[in-house]
């Protein structure tokens, strides 16, 4: 029975671990098409940063008081960056969460300016908010909805959940476009 726990183990291991290059590589990748057209905006979680949360003590401003990417989260970011600029994807903002780990993420895109943005911001501390920014959030995705090139918000799995339900891992990323309704539509995901 271990052993068939741990060859399943092994198994899931070895696929996610190619899962990104195997999705990237993939050219009838409808999520990579879909990105070329307008109004289409990217949701990335940022990348792998071990842990739940935030230390008690945290600090927006304080790097020291925060949960961080670790090394293997700086490489899942930089991967991700130079995927988009392999597939030509234009990018016309790049927008993130006032954390850490969320700017070191969008910086190490290294796909443009980064512009902090307060609406993606976690709020998995302080439910208050989420309300909020969610609006705030769907109110930025509808306003590209016309515009050409891709927004890339970086922010948190809470963020992402509560605009479209779905749960990404460190540094997977929705595809959304909002409708003429101004709803958020999910066109498909992309993993690290």
């Amino acid at each position: 029975m271990l052993q068939s726990i741990v060859a399943i183990a092994s198994v899931m291991m070895m696929s996610a671990a190619t899962s990104f290059q195997s999705v990237a590589q993939s050219p009838a990748n409808e999520e990579w098409t879909a990105l070329k057209g307008s109004g289409k905006v990217l949701l990335m979680r940022h990348a792998l940063a071990p842990g739940t949360g935030d230390p008690s003590g945290f600090k927006l401003g304080d790097c020291s008081t925060q949960r961080n990417l670790s090394e293997t989260g700086r490489e899942q970011a930089r991967q991700a960056g130079n995927e988009l600029r392999r597939r030509q994807i234009p990018v016309k903002q790049v927008l993130s969460s006032q954390w850490c780990r969320c700017l070191e993420t969008a910086k190490l895109l290294n796909l443009g300016e980064v512009k902090p943005l307060p609406a993606l911001n976690s709020f998995f501390s302080d439910r208050s908010t989420e309300d909020i920014q969610t609006t705030q959030t769907r109110r930025l995705i509808t306003e590209h909805r016309q515009q050409d090139g891709v927004v890339i918000m970086v922010t948190h799995q809470v963020n992402i959940t509560a605009l479209t339900g779905i749960v990404p891992r460190s540094g997977a990323a929705v595809v959304v476009q909002a409708n003429a309704a101004g709803e958020v539509i999910v066109i498909g995901e992309l993993d690290p």
